[in-house]
């Protein structure tokens, strides 16, 4: 484990109830009790998607059970089924009824007029390793930081930061 894992390891078994229904990650949905600090990054990527798609919430389902078929149909239910079975988890079987079949969505799905300004390539990959199942697979906070999408704060950062130092020469 890299990162922040490293650094403050969570002990498994953590009450699932720790995170608002919208903002919940998969692992929690599904009650797989070992979830860590890339929980975080998941919530963190259902609230970027509301920024940058206009819609809040982005996954809005009426109950937890609702909640996981509204990220199955956007995330896909096959992509789902493997998580489960790469973690050996046991399904709640009332979900062999709410998912369905869905194929994994496109991001530009969600770019409408009211939205496009605030979508970008890198926005969108950006979002597309931040909301991931298989919380091993998304970006840790450092990687994240320094994700293509920020080029342009970084670089503007740096422009600052060297015209700071011309100015005291």
């Amino acid at each position: 484990s890299s990162g922040i894992n490293a650094e403050w390891p969570l002990r498994p078994g953590y009450n699932v109830r720790v995170a608002s229904r919208y903002f919940k990650g998969p692992e929690l949905l599904i009650d797989y009790q070992e979830y860590d600090y890339s929980l975080d990054m998941w919530s963190y990527g259902c609230m970027f998607a509301s920024m940058i798609f206009r819609k809040e919430p982005f996954f809005h389902g009426h109950d937890n059970y609702d909640q996981l078929v509204r990220i199955g149909k956007v995330l896909g239910t096959a992509e789902l089924y493997e998580y489960v079975q790469k973690y050996n988890v046991d399904l709640d079987p009332r979900y062999n009824e709410l998912l369905g079949r869905h194929s994994k969505k496109r991001w530009e799905r969600f770019v409408c007029q009211d939205n496009q300004h605030l979508v970008s390539p890198e926005a969108l990959d950006y979002l597309d390793k931040l909301l991931r199942y298989d919380h091993n697979d998304r970006l840790t906070a450092k990687e994240a930081q320094s994700h293509p999408y920020f080029y342009p704060v970084i670089q503007e950062h740096k422009r600052q930061e060297s015209s700071k130092l011309d100015s005291t020469v």
